[in-house]
C-alpha cells in the first residue's frame, strides 16, 4: 500500500519500490481499500528485498521489526536512511469484513499522513 500511495503523490518525482521479508501474492482487502482511493494494486506480489534490481535507495522505510531488521542488514555497507515505523499489521484482524476493512483502512490513511509528511508533500496546485 504505500509503495502506492507514495507513487501517486510523486509521479515522477521520485522512485518508489517495495519489498518485504517474503513473497507472496495480492492481499484482497488491502486492494479492496486502495481501490477505495482509485489506486489498482490486484498486480502487485509482495516480493523480498533480495528480489530488488539494486539498492540506489536514499531512503528505505520499514512497517514490520523484521523488515527493519533485514533492511538494515542489507544497507549496512550503503549510505542510505533505513527508518522503521511501527505498523500494525492488518491481516492479523479478526471479525467480521467490516471491521477488517477498517483496520485496512487505518493502516492505508496512517501511511498516506506519514509519507506526505515525511517527503515534504504539497498539493497541486490548480490553475
Amino acid at each position: 500500500m504505500a509503495a502506492a500511495i507514495a507513487a501517486r503523490l510523486f509521479p515522477g518525482r521520485i522512485y518508489v519500490a517495495s519489498a518485504g521479508v517474503r513473497r507472496g501474492s495480492a492481499d484482497p482487502f488491502a486492494v479492496a481499500v486502495m481501490e477505495e482511493k482509485g489506486l489498482d494494486i490486484r498486480a502487485h506480489r509482495p516480493h523480498t528485498f533480495e528480489d530488488l534490481e539494486d539498492m540506489n535507495f536514499d531512503l528505505v522505510i520499514t512497517l514490520a521489526p523484521e523488515a527493519h531488521h533485514r533492511a538494515l542488514e542489507l544497507t549496512r555497507y550503503y549510505a542510505v536512511d533505513v527508518e522503521y515505523w511501527p505498523t500494525a499489521d492488518p491481516s492479523a484482524t479478526a471479525g467480521s469484513r467490516e471491521q477488517i476493512l477498517a483496520s485496512y483502512r487505518n493502516v492505508r490513511d496512517g501511511l498516506e499522513k506519514r509519507i506526505k509528511e515525511r517527503l515534504g508533500w504539497t498539493p497541486p496546485v490548480s490553475a
